[in-house]
């Protein structure tokens, strides 16, 4: 009787070949495809490789941080010096993680505005005491806990600070000066407009004005000097952020802040749609301040919005009447987000709430959800007892007017 086979058996060295094969035939996805560029991530809702905007709570606000490759439309306020804040908190978060730099300015040299970058706080600020006593006081359970209504027990808190769960970005201290050295290692092109536009260029046939077209030529020759377009070579990727300061107004040559219907009323739609397509082909992110407080058409400035990826707008409180009101004592104005880029993904990142409001402390910049306080003085106006007995008087003439000559009801 012939054996039987030992087909069905491991020890063959055949059987061990094609098992080998079999296991390996399936690979687990890497992730090896993400540029490694320090102070970048890559977004959790789309995959779009980020950066902090400097205030961390306005990176939770725009959906995590500025996507590589977009345009930030920040509305100054009217004496612009809060929007001059996060131009420079833009640039400072640059210089700490080791960006370049590209300032632009009509107003004062950019050299200026590189001397008042905030000084970064290198160590927390959050120390592990205080997490220690904010989880004593968020707990239900504390003996110490205050005791409400069950009704209200199970209801959201009321949190004010907006901050994510992952650090990222860095904080800065405005009353501090960045350290001369740490600013002078960053590397930083710079555009100063009288320096820059030449006369001969006013010849030129084109819908932007002279000063818009020298910019737009200096931004692109930075970009492609560089290697931000991957034309040259780096020896190690890198990100270009972009400031351009109070683009619009009439110091740039513009005259949309002078005239409803100005001569030159699409010269800073075209330079922003040719900023973008820059944008879009490198790695590089803009952050532009316009004053929209100025422009006289709203038309103009609703394009101006949809050209952008991201725009948020600052109204201060400074000068207004708002200022004096006791119920927005804490805060110095308001933010409104009015655009968020549609990045790989249908909806975009919308925040939670919006009813934004920004303060300046001693030391830094935050935005907070606007929460008033009640008002629990004692100058609250009342209803007095004669207008209280007025008001039953209405209430009972009310009711007995379907039952004339009966001074109470029948039940």
């Amino acid at each position: 009787m012939a054996a039987p086979s030992n087909s069905m058996s491991g020890s063959g060295p055949e059987q061990k070949a094609r098992f080998a094969s079999n296991t390996t035939s399936f690979q687990k996805k890497s992730r090896s495809n993400f540029i490694s560029i320090p102070g970048t991530r890559p977004s959790v809702q789309n995959g779009q490789l980020i950066v902090s905007t400097g205030v961390t709570s306005l990176d939770y606000v725009i959906g995590g941080g500025l996507a590589v490759g977009t345009l930030l439309l920040i509305e100054e306020d009217k004496y612009d010096s809060y929007s001059r804040m996060l131009l420079k908190y833009f640039l400072a978060e640059g210089v700490v993680c080791g960006h370049s730099l590209y300032i632009a300015s009509a107003r004062e040299p950019p050299d200026e505005i590189l001397q008042e970058l905030p000084a970064p706080i290198l160590d927390d600020i959050a120390s592990p005491r205080s997490e220690e006593a904010q989880g004593k006081l968020g707990d239900p359970d504390g003996q110490d806990s205050m005791k409400i209504a069950w009704r209200y027990q199970n209801l959201p808190k009321v949190q004010t600070a907006l901050a994510s769960s992952s650090r990222f970005g860095h904080y800065y201290d405005v009353s501090k000066a960045m350290d001369t050295d740490m600013r002078q290692a960053a590397k930083c092109t710079s555009f100063y407009l009288p320096d820059e536009v030449t006369h001969s260029s006013a010849a030129e046939s084109s819908q932007m004005n002279e000063g818009y077209r020298a910019l737009l030529r200096s931004v692109q020759g930075a970009i492609h000097s560089q290697g931000f377009d991957g034309s040259t070579p780096q020896k190690s990727r890198n990100v270009l952020r972009i400031g351009l300061q109070s683009l619009g107004s009439a110091l740039w040559g513009d005259d949309i802040c002078c005239s409803e219907s100005p001569g030159h009323a699409a010269g800073l739609t075209t330079f922003l749609y040719g900023l973008r397509a820059l944008l879009r082909s490198s790695l590089s992110v803009a952050m532009v301040t316009v004053p929209a407080h100025l422009v006289q058409s709203r038309a103009i400035m609703e394009r101006v919005t949809k050209l952008c990826d991201t725009a948020i707008a600052l109204e201060s409180f400074r000068g207004l009447d708002t200022e004096a009101n006791p119920l927005y004592k804490d805060y110095h104005g308001l933010l409104q987000v009015k655009q968020i880029p549609h990045l790989n993904c249908l909806v975009c990142e919308v925040p939670d709430s919006k009813d934004l409001a920004f303060k300046l402390k001693r030391k830094q910049f935050t935005i907070e959800r606007l929460h008033l306080p009640p008002d629990l003085s004692d100058t609250v106006s009342r209803l007095s007892k004669p207008d209280l007995a007025e008001s039953a008087k209405l209430l009972s003439s009310g009711c007995g007017s379907s039952t004339p000559g009966k001074k109470h009801l029948d039940f």
